[in-house]
């Protein structure tokens, strides 16, 4: 029989976000490769799943256990691998693992699943046509200001020790840019904090707990500046181009991009829709 590896995201805190597809890749894996073994032996419990073969993989062991796990698939066995939360391989180990069976053409699936990063930028309130993943904010102000230039809005995660200080170097730099502070996401204590980063600055200057996700707007966004028509008007000229009706694509894009839908079509076929 084939191996295979599954890539299987578990829940960000709430248990029954665990979709009925993941919960059968936990029950029928032969090895489950995760962070913690601890951690994942109690999600076993908490689901009632007979525990299979645990096998650590972190960042200290990854590339000796990346190979160690091919060649099990290679025999044929099911390998499943899991972070402590959300979705592996972003900002998590995995990659090596990944990249090993994909090289060598071994079956490989991906589940869709919790994710703080997408759970964050949709919670934020934030543009979200264009944004990219940050990993884990950066310590330095050059670096910082690069954070902060960026076009798309940007998701990073946080500690909550580091957080206050972080605020602050960012507030420092661009005190009204709007952001959202996102703790404990799908948790019992759930919080979503959303303001200028000056205002966030001072409200989170205490002791912070939990997990930390924070989304930054735009630079754009931030300056108040128009939004990108000419982007838009081409998103919209691929889409009819791809068979959407202009008037329905000018809808969705408009509402994507910030921009009017009777100036995108008027942009696109030269007549005003309300004629």
């Amino acid at each position: 029989m084939a191996g295979r590896l599954s890539v299987v995201p578990t829940p960000i805190g709430n248990l029954d976000d665990l979709s009925p597809r993941a919960r059968r890749a936990l029950a029928e894996a032969e090895f489950v490769a995760c962070e913690d073994t601890r951690r994942t032996g109690l999600l076993y419990e908490r689901l009632d799943i007979a525990r299979p073969r645990l096998v650590s993989y972190h960042e200290g062991n990854e590339a000796e256990r990346a190979t160690q796990l091919v060649q099990q698939i290679e025999r044929g066995a099911r390998v499943t691998l899991i972070s402590d939360a959300g979705t592996p391989v972003i900002s998590d180990p995995g990659y090596r693992v990944l990249k090993a069976c994909i090289e060598r053409g071994l079956d490989v699936e991906v589940l869709p699943g919790p994710s703080a990063v997408t759970t964050a930028l949709v919670a934020s309130g934030l543009p979200v046509s264009r944004w990219r993943f940050e990993g884990f904010l950066p310590r330095r102000a050059g670096e910082l200001e690069r954070v902060l230039s960026a076009s798309e809005t940007v998701v990073a995660f946080e500690s909550p020790r580091r957080l206050p200080d972080s605020l602050e170097a960012l507030a420092a730099l661009a005190p009204d840019r709007p952001a959202a502070v996102c703790r404990e996401l799908t948790k019992l204590h759930e919080e979503v904090a959303r303001a200028s980063l000056a205002e966030l600055a001072r409200r989170f200057r205490g002791d912070v707990k939990g997990e930390i996700v924070v989304v930054i707007a735009p630079a754009e966004v931030a300056a108040g500046a128009a939004p990108d028509f000419a982007f838009a008007v081409d998103a919209l000229r691929r889409l009819v181009k791809s068979g959407a009706r202009p008037r329905a694509a000018a809808g969705v894009v408009a509402a994507l991009t910030d921009t009017r839908p009777n100036d995108l079509y008027k942009a696109l076929t030269g007549r005003d829709p309300r004629e």
